[in-house]
C-alpha cells in the first residue's frame, strides 16, 4: 500500500489528525498541561478562556485544560484496553466457529447471542455496579458488551476465506488446523477488524464517558471526560462553558477515531488493493 494512495483519503488523514493528536496530548500530559490538575484558585471560579486557562476553569477553580488533558489518559487508556482484550477474545471465537462450523459454531454463536440480548449500555451498568468503580472494572464492561461484534465479523470473513483457493490447497498438502487458522486463515481477515476496533476505540470512549456521567465510572475526584461533563451540567444556566467544552472534547475525540475507520476500511477495501497492483 503506497502513501500517496493514503494521502489521497481526506478521512483517512483527518482522523489520523485528530486521532494522533489527542494520543500525543494523552502521552505527555505532564507536559502539555498548565496547571496540576487539582490546583484549585477559587478567585477566578467559572473563569472563561483566557491566556492563564486556555479553556477556563472549573467550579473549584481547577484548569479545565489540564483536567481534560489529563482525562485522555484515562478514557484512551480504558478504550484501548477493552479493545485489544475484546478484540483477541472475539477474533478467536470468530475464527473458530467459522472454520470449524457445525456444533461448534451453533454452540459459540449462541452464546454471543445471549450477550447481545441485553442492551450494551444496561449490561455495563450492571457489571460495573456488581464490580465497583475502577479502571480496570469499566474496562471489563466494556470488553464484556463488545466481544461479541468481533466475534460476528470474523466469523463471517471466515466463512468465505476457508473457501479459497490457497487455503484449500494448504489443506491437501496436509496442514494443520493451527497452521490454516493462523497462517493462512487469520492475516488476511485482519482488515475488517482493524476497521472494526478503530470504530469501536470511539464507541468505548462514548461508553466509558456515558458511565462517568452515570456515577458508575471512576470516581471523582479522577478527571475523567463524563465526571466533567456530568459536573458541568449542573450550571448548565448560569456557566454553560463548563459542559460545552468537556462535550466537545468527546466530540471531537469519537468523530477522529470515525473518521480514521471510515479511511481504513476506504483503504483496506480488496478491489480498490486489487485495482492499484494493475
Amino acid at each position: 500500500m503506497k502513501l500517496p494512495r493514503l494521502l489521497r483519503n481526506p478521512s483517512l488523514v483527518l482522523g489520523a489528525v485528530i486521532s494522533l493528536a489527542i494520543i500525543g496530548c494523552a502521552v505527555l500530559a505532564p507536559y502539555v498541561s498548565t496547571h496540576g490538575v487539582e490546583q484549585m484558585d477559587m478567585r477566578n471560579r467559572f473563569a472563561g478562556p483566557s491566556l492563564r486557562h486556555w479553556l477556563g476553569t472549573d467550579n473549584f477553580g481547577r484548569d479545565l485544560w489540564s483536567r481534560l488533558v489529563f482525562g485522555a489518559r484515562i478514557s484512551l487508556s480504558i478504550a484501548l484496553i477493552s479493545v485489544s482484550v475484546a478484540a483477541v477474545i472475539g477474533a478467536t471465537v470468530g475464527l473458530v466457529a467459522g472454520y470449524f462450523g457445525g456444533w461448534i459454531d451453533l454452540v459459540l454463536m449462541r452464546i454471543a447471542d445471549v450477550f447481545l440480548g441485553f442492551p450494551a449500555i444496561v449490561l455495563a451498568l450492571a457489571i460495573v455496579a456488581v464490580l465497583g468503580p475502577g479502571l480496570m472494572n469499566v474496562a471489563v464492561a466494556l470488553i464484556v458488551i463488545s466481544w461479541t461484534e468481533y466475534a460476528r465479523v470474523m466469523r463471517s470473513t471466515t466463512l468465505v476465506i476457508r473457501e479459497q483457493n490457497y487455503v484449500q490447497a494448504a489443506r491437501g498438502l496436509g496442514a494443520s488446523h493451527a497452521w490454516i487458522l493462523f497462517k493462512e486463515i487469520l492475516p488476511n481477515s485482519l482488515g475488517p477488524m482493524i476497521v472494526l476496533a478503530s470504530y469501536w476505540l470511539g464507541t468505548a470512549i462514548i461508553s466509558e464517558s456515558a458511565l462517568s456521567f452515570l456515577g458508575f465510572g471512576l470516581p471523582p475526584p479522577t478527571p475523567t471526560w463524563g465526571w466533567t461533563l456530568a459536573y458541568g451540567t449542573r450550571f448548565m444556566r448560569d456557566e454553560p462553558w463548563l459542559a460545552i467544552v468537556s462535550g466537545a472534547t468527546i466530540m471531537v475525540t469519537v468523530l477522529g477515531f470515525n473518521l480514521l475507520g471510515d479511511g481504513l476500511r476506504d483503504v483496506l477495501d480488496p478491489r480498490d488493493l486489487s485495482r492499484d497492483r494493475k
